[in-house]
């Protein structure tokens, strides 16, 4: 790899003496850097730069002219592709772009009751529909050059496709509808079906397939064009066009063999970078994480590959010697959840953000763009006290506001993420994990070695209800020490300190909830979900006032993933706001913590911006304090409580005049507090957070925007079969820079060479190169070169494909290559930056149960 300066970029093909230049446009991650060293905070006050920000639901179709006229300064929804070049010339308006969202078929493969036949149940159907869906046409036509086609739950951005993507260039998925209506002919006719008049019946009836179609964007048009190639293949369908919350009831909330739907078109919102990712991988293609079909509720019809699940726990756990061996689990576990084609992903989007010219502060993450926490600190106009940021929806029915099991839309988390801090994050560059508001010390024995656990450090016993000593001979794999004293220097919204007694309960919650016999029958796919997730946990111990020492059976090659890993717990609200919402969910059973309990139980799923919820939770704060009770048991370790009565009644009281005044149970401990949330109105209004003692201030957290990384070429001849050919490639980019080729035969996927571009010794390029006998061996016809770099500093990669034709010496001139590239081909606007790609219908975030693992590139539905 070579160090990435700002150089020309250029690709030539060299025939002997005959150079071709080849040009491509420039994509990837680039970003304008206009005035990121010049923001100067508006003031040296604790919390964020601003007072006041208003979230406000405008219309997506409404926004781009609503953003003109200034009832709002920032529109964090994905824009029409209409709506953004309505505003690329607009001077008052900067667009950002970033790969924030991504489109999926979901598909239902759960057998049919006898004498049905459910199509998507058989593999070969499922695998059919690879070739039924047009994704080309989808990106370049229903969004108009403002995506990419997207074959697996990897964007072609995310830094991970330089490890999937040989292996992608073998796979044989693309759109041929006469291919796909062939395998599905075969596969039906197999099962027992037959064709009558063009429609596929099952013993006398049709078969009619329910598709969930969603009506807010661009996925309207895309689902009309799947039904009418599913109609083409014969089969009857029955459209459902829906907004978010009743088709994620249909489609999360039902048993899978109900057949509430067959299809969905599930759109997903990125949340931080993530340079190696784990989540992703499970979320989207294993079962045991609990977001594939049957949800891992009980009672449910559930999805299941061992294959899968053990692969993608394996990645999960940190289960590798090497980063080598961690790349071969996750492509191989990325090809066979290809392979079931249970979800067939479609695209990726290039979400575009519009922003007042004049906003000063914002940073731009180089996945989920401008809208993570970092802008939301830092951002303000100067003159002003008050931003006014603009979202499709500020509530739907299904934003649900609990840190146990809700905030799983991306609704309710736009706005969550101001008001909480976590314990580590991700740089919004390089998607690596680093400290925020803790800090902490690393050791490992990993990959192969073992740490021994202190014989006094302790773990919950759920059976006995008691903090117990892990006794010696028990080892772990690594140790992390956890600094949380910008947590406890500080306080609660409500005014009370944040203190030791707020994280023990939290783990004490979460360990609960997993291990004890009943809360798991209550919140069984929670508990499901986690439990190999806290089998890793071997022991913690407090060290004093501010320091906890957990250890864990993880490893990875990058120290922060294994501090990421192991946060104890995530201080995302009070432990007597916790404590009573476990009453209200497990001792009175009045709500349920997730959705899939909430259905089960004819409960409401709690939210805490609900009055009816939150007060739920007051009046049982209430019946604590007149009882004098407090959980004793999970504050006596060693001897000794972390709290008494006195202090747990300060806290009742505190949280109930939080009630009385805001009609709310959101307190949390960020730069905001939530003082306003009004559902029917679509408004809620948060407020900074001023403690004198907060540790952080405008400043502290600005990154800016992202760096360019992009690749360049021009139009140019083929391959000359039997003479050398060699490729220059050029890259621009910050930090070490390289290029992963892939050169394949387009007519049979056979990978001719891949590998590392070689640095060329003379210019700092690199070098792709084919000699005389390898192009020999080449056979007239097209040919696909991938060329893919990437940076030590950024977790997405920039991709230039290029189509060239093989033929014999003297025809190759008449052979012109032809060039694609990851990022939208119209003009930047200026000022702006062209990060490319995104994702869009629930964020795919996966911070697990409570926070225990703070992972910020899980994605939430939208």
């Amino acid at each position: 790899m070579a160090k990435g300066k700002k150089r020309l970029i250029r690709v030539a093909v060299r025939y002997g003496a005959v150079v071709l230049a080849l040009l491509l446009l420039a994509g990837g991650t680039a970003v304008a850097q206009s005035g990121g060293d010049d923001y100067q905070p508006p003031h040296d006050r604790p919390g964020p730069a601003v007072d006041r920000i208003l979230f406000r639901s405008f219309n997506v179709d409404l926004a781009p002219r609503e953003i003109q006229r200034n009832a709002m300064d920032m529109y964090i929804f994905n824009l029409k592709t209409e709506g953004a070049q309505s505003l690329r010339d607009d001077p008052g308006i900067k667009l950002f772009r970033a790969p924030a969202q991504s489109i999926a078929l979901g598909l239902n493969p759960a057998p049919a009751p006898e004498g049905q036949l459910n199509p998507f149940s058989l593999l070969e159907v499922r695998r059919a529909m690879q070739h039924l869906v047009n994704r080309d046409f989808i990106a370049q036509e229903i969004y108009k050059g403002m995506a990419r086609p997207m074959l697996t739950h990897v964007s072609p951005f995310d830094y991970d496709y330089t490890v999937i993507s040989e292996m992608l260039a073998q796979q044989d998925v693309g759109y041929d509808p006469d291919r796909g209506r062939a395998q599905i002919a075969k596969a039906m006719r197999g099962a027992g079906a037959e064709l009558v008049d063009g429609v596929w019946h099952f013993q006398g009836e049709p078969i009619r397939l329910k598709f969930i179609i969603r009506v807010e964007d661009e996925r309207r048009e895309v689902g009309d064009l799947i039904r009418a190639e599913l109609e083409a293949a014969g089969f009857l369908i029955a459209p459902v066009y829906q907004q978010f919350a009743p088709a994620i009831f249909a489609w999360q909330g039902t048993d899978p063999q109900q057949f509430e739907w067959h299809l969905y078109t599930e759109g997903w919102g990125r949340g931080a970078a993530d340079r190696y990712d784990s989540v992703t991988l499970n979320q989207m293609t294993a079962p045991w994480l609990g977001n594939m079909p049957g949800w891992q509720e009980v009672g449910y019809w559930q999805y299941e590959n061992a294959a899968l699940d053990d692969l993608g726990q394996r990645v999960f756990r940190g289960d590798f010697a090497d980063q080598a061996e961690r790349d071969s689990l996750y492509r191989e576990a990325t090809r066979v959840a290809l392979d079931d084609s249970v979800r067939i992903w479609l695209a990726t989007l290039v979400t575009s953000f519009p922003t007042n010219v004049e906003i000063r502060g914002i940073t731009e993450d180089v996945a989920a763009g401008p809208k993570l926490q970092w802008t939301m600190r830092e951002a303000y106009i100067p003159g002003k006290d008050t931003l006014t940021i603009g979202n499709l929806w500020v509530w739907t029915e299904r934003s649900t506001w609990n840190p146990v099991s809700g905030f799983g839309d991306i609704y309710s988390s736009d706005i969550w993420r101001n008001l909480t801090d976590a314990p580590v994050t991700r740089h919004p560059f390089t998607g690596i994990p680093m400290p925020f508001r803790t800090t902490y010390e690393v050791e490992s024995a990993g990959p192969t070695g073992k740490l021994d656990v202190p014989a006094d450090a302790i773990r919950w016993d759920a059976q006995a209800g008691v903090w117990a000593e892990v006794s010696g001979g028990v080892q772990a794999t690594s140790k992390i020490v956890y600094d949380y004293s910008k947590f406890f220097q500080s306080t609660w919204h409500h005014g009370q300190p944040i203190t030791m007694a707020d994280l023990v309960y939290d783990i004490y919650q979460t360990f609960d909830m997993v291990y004890s016999a009943e809360k798991s029958q209550i919140e069984f796919a929670l508990a499901t979900v986690n439990r190999p997730l806290l089998d890793t946990f071997r022991g913690f111990r407090i060290l004093d006032d501010n320091r906890i020492e957990v250890y864990v059976d993880f490893w990875h090659f990058e120290e922060g993933y294994i501090a990421e890993y192991g946060v104890p717990a995530s201080l995302s609200m009070p432990w007597e706001v916790l404590a009573a919402m476990d009453d209200v969910v497990f001792n009175q059973r009045r709500a349920a913590y997730s959705d899939t309990s909430a259905q089960r139980f004819s409960l409401p799923w709690l939210s805490l911006v609900q009055n009816r919820d939150a007060r739920l939770v007051d009046r049982t704060l209430g019946q604590f304090s007149r009882d004098g009770t407090f959980p004793k048991e999970v504050f006596l370790i060693g001897g000794s409580s972390l709290i008494d009565l006195a202090d747990a009644k300060a806290r009742y009281q505190a949280a109930q005049e939080w009630f009385d005044e805001t009609e709310m149970m959101v307190i949390s401990n960020g730069p905001f507090k939530l003082t306003r949330f009004d559902p029917p109105a679509q408004f809620a209004e948060i407020q900074a957070f001023r403690d004198p003692n907060y540790p952080f201030k405008p400043g502290d957290w600005y990154f800016g925007e992202a760096p360019r990384l992009q690749i360049d070429a021009s139009a140019a001849g083929g391959i000359s079969i039997g003479q050398a050919m060699q490729v220059e490639i050029a890259v621009e980019g910050p930090g070490t820079v390289g290029v992963l080729y892939v050169l394949v035969d387009s007519a049979t996927g056979r990978v001719i060479k891949s590998g590392n571009a070689q640095p060329a010794a003379s210019t700092g390029d690199f070098i792709v190169s084919l000699s005389e006998g390898e192009t020999a061996a080449l056979t007239p016809g097209l040919y696909r070169l991938t060329l893919t770099a990437f940076s030590d500093q950024l977790s997405i990669v920039a991709e230039r494909g290029l189509t060239v034709e093989a033929a014999p010496p003297g025809a190759a001139d008449s052979a012109p290559l032809e060039g694609t590239d990851t990022a939208p081909t119209e003009q930047e606007p200026a000022g702006g930056c062209g990060v490319g790609g995104a994702t869009a219908d629930g964020l795919l975030v996966v911070g697990l149960l409570l926070g225990m693992v703070a992972i910020g590139s899980r994605r939430r539905r939208s």
